[in-house]
């Protein structure tokens, strides 16, 4: 069904047979994106996510959903400790380059943190985590991490909406 040039709303209820209409809907919340990364066995890896969310300031706690389908899912069940990268609206290229490629370090300014976790420079905020818990959540894991140390800078957000990259201003930045 193409929904590109309709004003009317589609109703269904979601199964097996329409997923790609479910997808579409969620599709329709604007969100950041991140990519998270991790020490492994086989060196840093990433993956880019956009399912991230704060949780709690007290203590400081943020939440994010790897897909059991990716075959990066076992790097990540299994991390310990991990950072969550917003990315700037300069960054579309380093979110495909982890959307294709868990190793897309190369050519890419990062460092190591004491936990081994490869931290990317520039982003807009980092969140390095220790996880607190994991919960099943259908077909992804929500993971529960608690914030042990956080970073950020003024800029421009890399956006995700209708399966596309996008960007959105930061107001604050507009009054300076």
């Amino acid at each position: 069904m193409n929904m590109q040039n309709s004003s009317h709303p589609v109703s269904f209820a979601p199964d097996t047979e329409n997923t790609r209409l479910l997808r579409d809907a969620f599709g329709r919340f604007a969100t950041g994106v991140t990519v998270v990364t991790t020490a492994s066995q086989d060196g840093p890896v990433g993956i880019t996510a956009n399912s991230f969310s704060s949780v709690s300031l007290d203590p400081p706690l943020v939440l994010w959903a790897p897909d059991k389908g990716s075959r990066r899912f076992g790097y990540f069940e299994a991390a310990e400790h991990y950072a969550i990268h917003v990315l700037s609206h300069e960054q579309g290229e380093l979110c495909q380059g982890f959307a294709k490629n868990a190793h897309a370090f190369e050519n890419l300014e990062h460092s190591i943190n004491e936990r081994g976790v490869p931290l990317i420079e520039n982003c807009l905020a980092r969140f390095e985590c220790a996880r607190v818990a994991a919960y099943e959540g259908g077909d992804h894991l929500i993971v529960l991490g608690r914030v042990v140390r956080a970073e950020m800078r003024e800029g421009n957000a890399l956006t995700f909406f209708a399966g596309k990259l996008g960007h959105a201003a930061n107001p604050a930045a507009d009054d300076k």
